[in-house]
């Protein structure tokens, strides 16, 4: 294969190969690495394109790279998930509970009233005071101050603590 007749399929297949990559990964910058490997894999093999089609062979060699680049990509998190744990030295009970607790905090932080919500989330997750809160809400300190005592007598009876 000549430079001119690679540039040439190059040219008509690159948005090909990396729009099926793309529809298969979700991911464009992976479509977009794994088009360029597919083109190189084709200039380093030189085929011999008697007999088949050069789409069908780009395609296929575009399939291959995507499904090894996603076992590389799932061993890693593997190993990541496990590195995490022995990072934090949390067992996997541990972590069930963990998770369970939030999920539970979720569902109780929902069912929580609106200005109960709002209050505590403004509080809490904003890092607001009372008196910031009261004047962006347009109530007094004390209206604050009721909000968060229930929202927080709710929630501790919610979770369970």
């Amino acid at each position: 294969m000549t430079r001119e007749e690679f540039k040439n399929t190059f040219d008509t297949h690159f948005n090909g190969v990396r729009n099926y990559i793309y529809y298969r990964s979700g991911d464009q910058e992976m479509a977009t690495d794994v088009a360029q490997e597919t083109f190189m894999k084709l200039w380093e093999k030189q085929p011999e394109l008697l007999n088949g089609s050069i789409k069908a062979f780009l395609f296929k060699i575009a399939g291959d790279i995507f499904i090894s680049q996603l076992r590389k990509q799932n061993v890693a998190m593997k190993y990541k998930a496990i590195a995490v744990d022995e990072e934090t030295g949390e067992s996997p009970f541990e972590l069930m509970k963990y998770t369970e607790l939030l999920r539970n905090y979720e569902k109780a932080l929902e069912k929580l009233p609106d200005k109960q919500r709002t209050v505590f989330l403004l509080s809490r997750m904003d890092g607001l005071k009372y008196f910031e809160i009261a004047d962006n809400l347009g109530v007094s300190v004390k209206a604050v101050e009721k909000r968060m005592k229930n929202a927080l007598e709710y929630l501790r009876k919610a979770i369970g603590r």
